[in-house]
């Protein structure tokens, strides 16, 4: 019996939680620089995957090369780590073989959008089901701080010491061109909002894409500081809340609306007719309206934080399942020797 024949593996009943956080420690030695954004983004996804009842052998972490990379070493699960850029390709064939299982691909700009871009944007229009976390902190931190396709214009590394003059990629750009069905962004400073972020992309059928925003405190220490610290987020960061408004400021009384196709500050009032602002809808399938969400950045606008797109559809497994099943009941269950010896054969004398 092939993997996906096999019967689906029973839920557990909710009442009886089965794991703690401590399920999903490792024990291996975390290797990360200390202080590293690493280590909340690993304490998140222990604390959440803890929560669910999905049997921890059905957990695989895939990952390419980078500081995050080492993620499947510290969590006591299945996991691969596999080469650079390829994590995706490696995840696609598990999720083909065994959809009974949860996987998570954990990537970084450098590994996710140079080398493994092309993996990256396959992956995400077949609708995989599977988790990408795209780790950015917009630095090559492994191979000691060169620029990455995200670092900023003007970014001054080992690699571009007068400033690096490419243009930055956004990757939330990108998920929403490949048409990834949840796309999501968070943060390491606020393990709170990211762990509602990880439980909705695990609920998710199809492919999860979230950007996590990722401090590297070696080589570009606070290089979201200027959006995410204490002192500034209030009026420089948006909570996305579905069917609302996006309301931000320290009194919650500024929002955007939307002027001759381009965003635009307003004060906020409540009182007032909503249809005058902008009003966030995560489940529009026209990708218009999270585009539009990318393009809100530091230092002309507030940033948004949360889910861009959340929209169902059929995923890759679930079609080739299907038109596995239909040519089997056209044609049968075939022949591995009368496919190798077919026609298309032919004998050298």
């Amino acid at each position: 019996m092939s993997s996906n024949e096999e019967k689906p593996i029973p839920p557990v009943p909710d009442a009886q939680p089965l794991y703690t956080r401590t399920d999903f420690v490792s024990g291996q030695e975390v290797r990360w620089c200390p202080g590293c954004g690493n280590y909340s983004i690993l304490g998140a996804v222990q604390q959440t995957l803890a929560k669910f009842n999905t049997p921890k052998e059905n957990y695989v972490f895939v990952s390419g090369i980078g500081c995050s990379s080492r993620f499947p070493y510290y969590m006591n699960t299945y996991g691969f780590h596999t080469i650079h850029g390829r994590a995706p390709a490696v995840a696609t064939g598990l999720c083909c073989v065994n959809p009974h299982l949860s996987i998570w691909v954990i990537t970084g700009d450098g590994d996710g959008l140079s080398i493994g871009s092309n993996h990256l944007v396959h992956a995400m229009r077949r609708n995989l089901d599977i988790n990408i976390l795209f780790i950015n902190n917009q630095i090559y931190g492994l191979t000691k701080g060169q620029y990455s396709p995200t670092s900023l214009q003007g970014k001054i590394t080992k690699s571009s010491p007068y400033g690096s003059l490419d243009h930055p990629i956004n990757p939330l750009c990108i998920a929403i061109a490949s048409e990834a069905t949840f796309i999501a962004r968070t943060l390491d400073s606020d393990p709170r909002h990211m762990s509602q972020i990880l439980a909705r992309a695990k609920e998710h059928k199809g492919t999860s894409f979230i950007e996590i925003f990722q401090n590297c405190i070696i080589f570009n220490d606070k290089t979201f500081a200027p959006v995410t610290s204490r002192e500034t987020r209030d009026d420089r960061m948006i909570y996305l809340e579905h069917g609302k408004p996006l309301i931000f400021g320290a009194k919650k009384n500024k929002t955007i609306k939307v002027k001759n196709l381009h965003p635009e500050i307003v004060d906020y009032d409540p009182a007032a007719d909503p249809a005058g602002y902008f009003i966030h809808d995560e489940k529009d399938v026209w990708p218009h309206h999270p585009y539009f969400l990318t393009q809100l950045t530091y230092p002309d606008f507030p940033m948004p934080f949360g889910v861009f797109r959340c929209v169902q559809t059929s995923t890759y497994d679930q079609l080739m399942d299907k038109q596995i099943a239909d040519v089997k009941d056209k044609r049968g269950d075939g022949n591995l020797k009368d496919l190798i010896y077919g026609k298309e054969t032919w004998k050298i004398e």
